[in-house]
């Protein structure tokens, strides 16, 4: 299949942890599916990862007690007769999570910002697209009882989705896993990206 092909061509940053997850059975004819971890940059790998059918995908990961900053699924769906929804034959529906300081959950911009990213994305890696669209949800966390010296946290989650022109979609997995590195807040951005501040994880889990 040409897009598993152009997947495989893919290269992702080395922070990123790419791995083959089983994808939804019901949402198209064919699909594959990839989850993607971020972990602080002590933790991270540091060889390349290539795409989802290679042996190295298993191999390259985060040392254990990384310490996760960002994560997120990637899921190509093929229909060969093509989808009127989808006014293509392929679809990518992804998803990525960040947390974030509680005090960030008062940005009204955060949404936006993230959407744009997600834009940029694609555009400064030359994806071509069709049919954007997408959700960003603020999630605010806070502890109480046993468990009142927590801090309060903040996750922000993109839920999106876009229509590839073509098979090719080599450019839409990595402009995806560098978007992820930038939801976890790692440099270089791409010129005009906005890094997010400083992020936290509360050591007790």
């Amino acid at each position: 299949m040409t897009a598993l092909a152009a997947l495989r061509r893919a290269r992702a940053r080395s922070e990123v942890r790419l791995r083959e997850v089983p994808a939804p059975a019901r949402l198209a004819p064919f699909a594959v599916a990839l989850s993607a971890e971020v972990a602080a940059p002590a933790a991270a790998a540091r060889r390349p990862v290539h795409g989802p059918a290679a042996a190295a995908l298993a191999d390259a990961g985060v040392a254990p007690g990384g310490d996760e900053l960002a994560a997120g699924r990637f899921i190509l769906l093929h229909d060969p007769d093509g989808s009127a929804v989808w006014k293509g034959r392929f679809r990518v529906v992804t998803y990525i999570r960040a947390q974030l300081d509680a005090a960030m959950g008062n940005d009204e911009m955060l949404g936006s910002v993230a959407w744009t990213w997600l834009v940029e994305a694609l555009d400064g890696h030359g994806a071509s697209y069709a049919q954007a669209g997408g959700t960003a949800t603020r999630v605010l966390s806070e502890s109480f009882g046993g468990l009142a010296e927590r801090p309060g946290t903040i996750d922000i989650e993109l839920r999106a989705s876009w229509t590839p022109r073509d098979a090719d979609v080599t450019r839409h997995l990595e402009a995806w896993s560098d978007m992820v590195c930038t939801f976890a807040g790692l440099p270089p951005l791409p010129a005009g990206v906005t890094p997010l501040p400083h992020r936290r994880r509360s050591a007790a889990r």
